[in-house]
């Protein structure tokens, strides 16, 4: 799922230098005296991902064009909010029992609940350490980021298989557990490149709208892709009875009488089959990509004080990107 959307900040002169060095960082974060742990803790970060949150951050230390490319404490910045979002994918995860993530078998599936959350804690710790590193406020910022992450997870959890789940508190949600530390990784960037105000708030703001987007870009593929494209099971937020919207679209729209009457519930594989078909063959999808639209444009727009150089074109580039690939999976659906 969203191949090749990190290019656009690969491509860049120390593009992928950089990446190397997130690598490392990453890998190096977690290692321990205890063998087993390390391996846990390491699980899905050897599985991949795009490690947009560091790229970020990255970016954003070099959204003046230095020539070095990103200080090592940016590197830091963006590793120590990746290992916040990891270690919530271990959470996330118990509380879904998920038996798969990133195409491999999840943490909780291979080694139980109980691992599963003690390493997803002790992620947090690690990212917690990295952060006191680079000075107070950057401590203090992630300490509130985990608070806003955890904030969105309640709010979901209050609103599982109720279809009256507004649209507000939907959004309150992504804010909290996805646009939140995009909008840190962007700003930790900025704060240790000691840009003027104005500009780390710039960035923030970039990275507030991009993970907005990019959240209702993956409830959009969650309804329209393919296990194989999300390397997970598909229908998965429908099935959990977290209404994502798409979904309160279409409990809006000529079907939504029918769909409604199908929710509120686990629901059997007939019912799941014509509820996600109901969801597809609405406007619902689309509705939710116009969404999505929207907090690219705000995205591109928070990057208008900056100069025309090539770090600022590649921030540009990712924003679109997120939808312009969902438009393609969804047309191919």
């Amino acid at each position: 799922m969203f191949v090749g959307l990190s290019d656009p900040l690969l491509q860049l002169a120390h593009g992928e230098r950089e990446l190397e060095r997130i690598d490392a960082v990453l890998r190096s974060s977690v290692e321990t005296g205890d063998e087993f742990l390390t391996q846990v803790a390491s699980h899905l970060i050897l599985a991949g991902g795009k490690r947009l949150r560091p790229l970020f951050s990255a970016a954003a230390f070099s959204v003046m064009d230095p020539p070095d490319g990103a200080s090592d404490d940016a590197i830091k910045g963006g590793v120590a909010v990746e290992l916040v979002q990891v270690g919530s994918l271990y959470h996330d995860d118990v509380m879904d029992e998920a038996d798969m993530r990133r195409s491999v078998d999840s943490v909780n599936a291979r080694w139980g609940n109980l691992t599963a959350i003690l390493a997803g804690d002790f992620l947090l710790a690690k990212a917690s350490e990295i952060a006191a590193s680079l000075g107070v406020e950057v401590a203090g910022l992630l300490a509130s980021t985990i608070g806003q992450l955890c904030e969105g997870q309640v709010i979901e959890l209050q609103d599982v298989f109720n279809p009256g789940r507004t649209m507000d508190r939907y959004l309150r949600s992504i804010d909290g557990k996805t646009a939140a530390l995009y909008a840190t990784a962007c700003r930790i960037g900025g704060i240790v490149a000691d840009l003027p105000r104005p500009q780390i708030d710039a960035l923030t703001a970039y990275g507030h709208s991009f993970g907005m987007a990019f959240q209702v870009v993956d409830d959009v593929l969650d309804t329209v892709a393919t296990e194989e494209q999300l390397g997970k099971p598909a229908g998965h937020d429908l099935i959990e009875g977290v209404y994502t919207l798409p979904v309160l679209h279409s409990l809006e729209g000529p079907d939504g009488a029918e769909l409604k009457g199908l929710l509120g519930g686990p629901l059997e594989p007939a019912a799941f089959d014509t509820a996600i078909g109901i969801v597809r063959s609405g406007d619902g999808v689309a509705k939710a990509l116009v969404t999505a639209d929207e907090y690219v444009s705000d995205a591109i727009d928070a990057m208008s004080s900056f100069p025309d150089n090539p770090v600022t074109s590649a921030l540009k580039d990712t924003a679109q990107l997120v939808v312009e690939q969902a438009r393609q999976i969804t047309a191919a659906a």
